[in-house]
C-alpha cells in the first residue's frame, strides 16, 4: 500500500436555511468587516445573492460585488477581481455561486493580498502564501470545489486551463444550503451533476487514490445515480437536491486530496478551447475513458458497476464492465446531455490541438491507466463518432 496523507481544514454547514446564517458564521471566523463577494451574472439575476448580501450589510459587513466572470474563468478576470480586492481593503472573500465564482474567488484571495498571475502560481514562480479566507456557498451540485484544495482557470492568451492546487486554497467555511439549487435549470442540473459523478469516480480510480478518497468516492457515486434523475426531472424535489449537494459534497472530498485523470484532462481542453461547459465536456467523454481504463483494472471498474446499481454481486467483472458503460450512457442520455459532434465549435481539425492539451493537462498522469497522446486521439475519436 502506498503512502499518502488526507487534510481538509474546512468547516462545512450543511442543511436547508444554512445559508441566512452566513452572517453569524463569518462572524465566527473573526475576519474582519470587509469582504469582496464573488458570483456570476446568472446567480445574481436568479436573485440569490441580493438576500445574502444585504444579510452581511446588515450585519455589520462592508460588501463589495464582483461579478465579471465567465462561465469559464479566465486569469484577466481573476487579476480585475484581485485588484478590487486591494481597492476595497478587502479581508476575506465570500464566493457565491458554482464552480466557476468559487475558483474565481479563491484566486482572487490569492493574488489579492500577494499580486502575481494565475499562471505565476500554476507554474510554481510564486508561493502560495498569505492567501486570505474563502467562504463558499455553492448554488449548484457539481463541482465540490467548496472544499478542494484547487481553481482551474482558463489562461485567455493559449487557451490553457491552468490548475492552481495547494492546501492553502482549501476554503476556511463551507456554507451547503439545498434551497440556493432549487431553482438551478434542469440543463445545468445534468451537467453540473455529471461533473460530481466524475469527480467521484476519477477520485476514486486514480493512481493516486487512496482508502479515504475512495469510502468517500463510493458512497458518492451511489448518490449522485440515484438522485440525479430526480432532481433533472423536479427541480423543487427537495430530497433530491439535498442529495445532489452531498453527493457533489462528498465527491469533492474524493477527488480533493486525490486527482482527477484522462475524463478532465479532455474536457479542460474542450473548455479552454471553445467554452464548453465543463460538466458537459465530461459528460461527452466519460464511456469512452471508462472503456479504456477498464482494461487496465478490471476488478475496480466492475465495483464501480456495483457501487451505482448498475450491476449486481453475482455478475461476472467484464459483464459488470458492460454494465457500467451502458448505464453510464444511458444516464447521460436521460439527461439530454448533447454529443460532441453537437456541441457548438467543435471541428475535426482542432483534435491534435485538444489532444495536445489534454496530455500537458497535470492530470494525465494520474489516469489509472498510462493514455498517450494516441489514446487520447483514439477516445477523442471515438467519443466524436457516437
Amino acid at each position: 500500500m502506498n503512502p499518502y496523507s488526507y487534510f481538509c481544514p474546512t468547516r462545512i454547514e450543511m442543511g436547508k436555511g444554512k445559508s441566512k446564517e452566513l452572517p453569524a458564521l463569518l462572524q465566527s471566523l473573526q475576519t474582519g468587516a470587509s469582504v469582496i463577494l464573488v458570483s456570476d451574472p446568472g446567480v445574481i439575476r436568479a436573485g440569490l445573492v441580493a438576500p445574502l448580501q444585504a444579510a452581511l450589510q446588515e450585519a455589520g459587513y462592508r460588501v463589495t460585488l464582483f461579478d465579471g466572470l465567465s462561465q469559464n474563468p479566465r486569469d484577466m478576470e481573476c487579476l480585475e477581481g484581485a485588484a478590487l480586492f486591494r481597492e476595497a481593503s478587502a479581508e476575506a472573500v465570500v464566493a457565491i455561486g458554482g464552480g466557476s465564482a468559487m475558483d474565481t474567488g479563491k484566486t482572487i484571495a490569492l493574488c489579492g493580498p500577494n499580486g502575481g498571475t494565475p499562471a505565476d502560481y500554476a507554474d510554481g514562480r510564486l508561493p502560495y502564501e498569505n492567501i486570505a479566507p474563502i467562504v463558499c456557498v455553492p448554488t449548484t451540485a457539481g463541482t465540490g470545489s467548496e472544499v478542494t484544495r484547487s481553481a482551474v482557470i482558463t489562461e485567455a492568451t493559449t487557451h490553457r486551463k491552468m490548475t492552481l492546487k495547494h492546501v492553502a486554497l482549501r476554503p476556511t467555511l463551507a456554507v451547503l444550503d439545498p434551497a440556493l439549487t432549487y431553482s438551478v435549470p434542469p440543463a445545468v442540473t445534468a451537467a453540473t451533476g455529471v461533473d460530481a459523478l466524475v469527480h467521484a469516480i476519477e477520485g476514486y480510480t486514480c493512481k493516486v487514490t487512496n482508502p479515504i478518497s475512495q469510502a468517500l468516492g463510493a458512497r458518492a457515486m451511489q448518490t449522485i445515480v440515484r438522485a440525479l434523475p430526480a432532481a433533472y426531472a423536479n427541480g423543487q424535489d427537495e430530497a433530491a437536491r439535498h442529495a445532489m449537494l452531498e453527493g457533489s459534497l462528498l465527491a469533492g472530498l474524493c477527488f480533493g486530496s486525490a486527482d482527477v485523470a484522462a475524463v478532465h484532462c479532455l474536457a479542460e481542453a474542450l473548455g479552454g478551447l471553445y467554452d464548453t461547459p465543463h460538466g458537459v465536456a465530461n459528460s461527452v467523454f466519460l464511456p469512452y475513458v471508462l472503456k479504456f481504463n477498464a482494461a487496465e483494472n478490471k476488478p475496480m471498474h466492475a465495483s464501480l458497476a456495483r457501487f451505482m446499481g448498475f450491476a449486481a454481486d453475482a455478475d461476472t467483472d467484464d459483464a459488470a464492465i458492460d454494465k457500467l458503460i451502458g448505464g453510464i450512457a444511458a444516464l447521460t442520455e436521460g439527461l439530454n446531455i448533447p454529443k460532441l459532434k453537437d456541441l457548438p465549435g467543435v471541428r475535426e481539425e482542432d483534435f491534435p490541438r485538444i489532444v495536445e492539451l489534454a496530455v500537458k493537462n497535470g492530470s494525465t498522469p494520474s489516469n489509472v491507466r498510462t493514455v498517450t497522446a494516441d489514446d487520447y486521439m483514439a477516445i477523442l475519436k471515438e467519443a466524436y463518432e457516437a
